[in-house]
């Protein structure tokens, strides 16, 4: 070998260890995650086998004394308690098999202890998907992502199937990235503002602004120009989803929507399919924000069959425990209209 080739040697040398490094790691978690799955679904057993009262606080107790002498605080009863609620709020083996070469235990931890099994399913096939650190997945879940998005106003079966596909496939559909409210306090803007104003502070904040929008969005263009008949045109903002393979056209309304913004967004969104789409891309899809909606106009509108989806935005958060049972009760509301609407 030639003295030249050793740089380019070493480097590859390096590329190697740290990709065994890494799949050395990504197995040792598999294996820790698969394991403390095993203890606690044996546990449980143990436990839900148990007729005596307090029986379960026995068996926890004299295990965790035992295996904490055996091999260390990681066996404390509070630590088998976990496991015990791993097992039971994640059933399958396989299902935990294929998250667990994805999410650590630590990930494991922050979902196991959320109330709603669908949310749940969510955040954990999301931040498979997504990668998400556990800050991330913490920070996505104080936010209310799940509540937040199209899929969750959806009925339950509806929702089930989305996250089988999606755990089966790996693809994103529309409404898992599709949100109401967006939330925009990131923006710092003044009591009274106008458009260009609202437009003007998202490009300035546009790193922040794509975290809000989710995943696999990049921005193409400010006021993109369109012209019909010799008249101007211009689509406040444009950007392209990798993840779903389409346009995406923004339009910022201040005020409560108005039907005839559906007319306005129709006509964008068959331009760009005829004038912008590229071979293999999917239908260009249109996000209307404004400061308040009523539901009732929109579902007469029909608007998800022209691929436009109408969502508030919030430059103000409100007290947390207000946002919360906002965001709640529309989602709950949003099901029950969908329920209702359905034939005998």
């Amino acid at each position: 070998m030639a003295i030249a080739d050793a740089p380019q040697l070493l480097t590859d040398l390096r590329q190697l260890i740290e990709q065994s490094r890494q799949a050395a790691a990504v197995a040792v978690n598999a294996g820790l995650t698969l394991m403390y799955w095993h203890i606690g679904l044996r546990i449980r057993t143990e436990v839900l086998a148990g007729q005596r009262a307090n029986y379960g606080e026995e068996i926890v107790s004299t295990v965790s004394r035992q295996l904490t002498a055996d091999y260390g605080r990681s066996f404390s009863a509070k630590s088998l308690r976990h496991m015990m609620r791993f097992a039971e709020v994640f059933p399958s083996l396989e299902i935990v098999s294929t998250l667990s070469r994805q999410l650590a235990w630590s990930h494991f931890l922050e979902l196991i202890y959320l109330k709603d099994p669908l949310a749940r399913d969510f955040y954990a096939e999301m931040c498979s998907i997504e990668r998400w650190s556990v800050r991330t997945l913490r920070e996505r879940v104080d936010s209310m992502l799940f509540e937040r998005t199209a899929l969750s106003k959806k009925p339950g079966e509806t929702i089930r199937s989305e996250l089988d596909t999606l755990r089966a496939e790996g693809k994103v559909s529309p409404p898992l990235l599709l949100k109401d409210p967006y939330v925009l306090d990131f923006l710092a803007l003044e009591d009274r503002y106008l458009e260009k104003g609202l437009e003007d502070a998202i490009l300035r904040e546009l790193e922040h602004f794509l975290l809000e929008l989710g995943a696999g969005f990049s921005f193409v263009a400010r006021q993109r120009r369109i012209q019909l008949d010799n008249d101007d045109f211009y689509i406040d903002l444009l950007f392209y989803n990798r993840k779903l393979r389409r346009l995406v056209a923004i339009e910022l309304k201040l005020g409560e929507f108005r039907a005839e913004y559906k007319g306005q967004m129709e006509l964008y969104l068959r331009w760009l399919a005829k004038h912008d789409q590229e071979p293999g891309d999917k239908p260009p899809l249109g996000i209307i924000l404004c400061t308040g909606k009523k539901q009732e106009q929109i579902e007469l509108l029909e608007l998800d069959k022209s691929g436009i989806h109408v969502a508030e935005y919030l430059t103000v958060l409100p007290p947390r425990e207000v946002f919360q049972q906002k965001i709640h009760e529309a989602m709950v509301q949003a099901r029950l209209r969908v329920e209702q609407q359905r034939p005998d």
